[in-house]
């Protein structure tokens, strides 16, 4: 039971830091109708700066800053630079140009900072850990990342839902021809939202860098999640890919945590634990298409 609690909390926390991403990626594909293949670049820019700024001067407020400006400059300079000649094209030139961008966003990386992983330490304010029940300690580094998800979730809903800025978006992304006769920037528009976007990206690669290795790679990695995601939430949706980003946090710990060990009251062990892993990492998927077949459109769809 004490083993189910802690894989569950590490779900969520997964979960959480996927939604940081879907986020991003599934409003720039709602509003702008870009499929971006460089927002995971994005991600690893962003930890990459962390860990590095940290490493030099150990404060993680300034490695906090330098994460969101990196990928949030990144996202800028993509954006001015290449999404927006993308707006009109179909959508096979967007794959094949922001694929070139995660290429040259990994060989650039690797030119700067080298192949060898960096590792960055959490703040020693959050380094320790907290009883969720007695006998169960957490770290209180996944715990801050829980809080930061779900707060970034809230602050999301109610900018899309409340505020001017909010009603724009969500009148760009269905009537974008009569917002701009209306006298409304919508290349200025698009922009913040790719801005908005990468500079989640950043925070997800700032959550991420204490807990994996920050290596070359690590955004294509994430990505493939994340598409998941925002496919089983709906595009568009930023509940949808809320919701999406939970599930498949705590489908694919779970399934990774247990199903190895269930498969051995059936199988050899040796067996099990082949036969386990590819159904681990294959759940997931399995859960997208149990999804699409009955909600074609995603769970929460735009």
């Amino acid at each position: 039971m004490l083993l189910f609690l802690e894989q569950l909390l590490n779900g969520l926390q997964y979960g959480v830091m996927l939604f940081l991403l879907a986020a991003g990626l599934t409003l720039v594909f709602g509003i702008m109708g870009v499929i971006n293949l460089a927002h995971g670049s994005l991600f690893m820019v962003g930890a990459y700066a962390a860990a590095a700024v940290a490493g030099h001067t150990g404060s993680f407020a300034l490695a906090a800053l330098a994460a969101l400006a990196a990928a949030g400059g990144a996202g800028l300079a993509v954006e001015f630079l290449v999404i927006r000649r993308l707006y009109d094209r179909d959508h096979l030139d967007q794959v094949l140009a922001t694929f070139g961008l995660l290429l040259f966003f990994n060989e650039l990386v690797a030119t700067l900072a080298g192949r060898t992983p960096l590792f960055m330490q959490p703040p020693a304010w959050l380094g320790g850990a907290v009883e969720i029940i007695p006998g169960v300690p957490y770290p209180t580094f996944r715990l801050a990342i829980l809080a930061t998800g779900v707060a970034v979730a809230a602050g999301l809903a109610f900018l899309i839902a409340r505020t001017r800025l909010g009603m724009l978006i969500r009148a760009g992304a269905t009537h974008r021809a009569i917002v701009g006769a209306l006298g409304v920037d919508i290349r200025l528009l698009f922009t913040l939202v790719f801005a908005l976007g990468a500079l989640l990206a950043g925070l997800a690669g700032l959550m991420a860098a204490p807990i994996l290795a920050v290596q070359v790679g690590m955004g294509e990695q994430i990505l493939i999640a994340t598409f998941v995601v925002v496919v089983i939430g709906g595009l568009g949706s930023v509940r949808g890919a809320f919701v999406g980003a939970l599930l498949v946090g705590l489908v694919d710990t779970l399934a990774r945590a247990f199903v190895p060990g269930l498969l051995k009251q059936v199988f050899a062990p040796t067996t099990a634990d082949a036969l386990g892993a590819g159904l681990a990492s294959a759940a997931i998927y399995l859960l997208m298409a149990l999804v699409l077949v009955f909600r074609p459109r995603g769970l929460l769809p735009a």
